[in-house]
Order: C-alpha cells, then sequence, then structure tokens
C-alpha cells in the first residue's frame, strides 16, 4: 500500500506503528551527524522509508522529530521509520557494530575516499553522513568500514548531503538487489 502526502501527513502515529511493522525492511540504517538543516532531517525519513530502511539514528546536534520543519519535509514519513537520539556517531556505531557482517559505509569527500560505483555493498550496511557544511568529523571518517563519494566535474565541490545520500544509497540498492 501507498499513502499520498496528505494521507502520510495526517496519519496517527498509532496507525503509522502498526503498519510500519507489516513493511519488509532491508537491512539498511542510517547514522547522521550533526545534519543541522531540520528540511534535510526531514528529506532523510523520507528517503529512508523509500529504500526501506530499518533505522536512523540522529546524532549529535541533528534535529529529531517533533520538530515542526522535519514534520513537513518528512511527509509524515518519520511516523513510519523507527528512528533513535544518540548523543555521538560512536554510541550508534557501537550499537550497529553489534549485527553480524554490518559494514559501515561514510558518504564523504577525503583522501580515503572511492568512487560510490566502485564500491561492492552488501547488507547489512549503515551509511553515516555528515553535517552540510564541515561534513563528518575526522574521528567519524577514521571508525567506518569505508568512504564513499560522488565523483564532482565542475567547479562546485559537493552536492547537497541529502542529494548525494539519494544517488548513493539508490545505487547501492541496486547493486544490492542484483
Amino acid at each position: 500500500m501507498k499513502l499520498n502526502s496528505k494521507k502520510l501527513r495526517t496519519i496517527s502515529p498509532e496507525k503509522a506503528l502498526r503498519m510500519s511493522k507489516k513493511i519488509k525492511r532491508a537491512d539498511i540504517y542510517l547514522v547522521l551527524e550533526n545534519v543541522l538543516d531540520t528540511y534535510n532531517v526531514g528529506g532523510f525519513f523520507r528517503l529512508a522509508d523509500a529504500i526501506g530502511a530499518k533505522k536512523i539514528y540522529l546524532c549529535g546536534a541533528t534535529g529529531t522529530p517533533p520538530d515542526v520543519k522535519i514534520k513537513r519535509s518528512s511527509v509524515g514519513t518519520y511516523k513510519f521509520i523507527l528512528w533513535e537520539h544518540k548523543n555521538t556517531v560512536r554510541e550508534a556505531m557501537e550499537e550497529l557494530k553489534k549485527i553480524k557482517n554490518m559494514k559501515i559505509v561514510a558518504i564523504e569527500q577525503s583522501r580515503a575516499s572511492v568512487d560510490y560505483r566502485r564500491f561492492a555493498y552488501q547488507t547489512p550496511l549503515t551509511f553515516v553522513l555528515g553535517n552540510e557544511t564541515y561534513g563528518l568529523e575526522k574521528k567519524t571518517q577514521k571508525s567506518v568500514d569505508a568512504v564513499v563519494e560522488i565523483p564532482m566535474y565542475g567547479i562546485n565541490k559537493s552536492l547537497n548531503v541529502m542529494i548525494a545520500a539519494g544517488v548513493v544509497m539508490y545505487y547501492a540498492l541496486s547493486e544490492i538487489k542484483k
């Protein structure tokens, strides 16, 4: 069953919770580190729902529902995606690393990054994304299994964090489902 934006916005949290238990989710998780734009956070809920992710960890200064901007930009999907706030990414990653064979992949530009199309994606899988201006903290980048990035061909250094996440996650999903 697919719900339009009006139904997503108006469905009760209780009904959303009951419905979400019936949705088959992939072993994919998102970890957001200090993502400050609440519209981006809401967009991550939409993306997590779209790819069938199991959970979002909102870490550090990342905003959380019921912030009105998150509610608005998520178009109600925040009611369907399991989420949790952690003070640090480290706390979230310690929990995720308990899942057998978990691969934790940062989407970030760095000297250690590889083209996102050259990484061998498999589940269980966690994507870690950072602040819109500063990216991921260096200690976070060092603690992941891999760092992938999207090649930039113009003068602009990077894409919006949400757009970059969408590109990489849909590509990864298509590779996993092959």
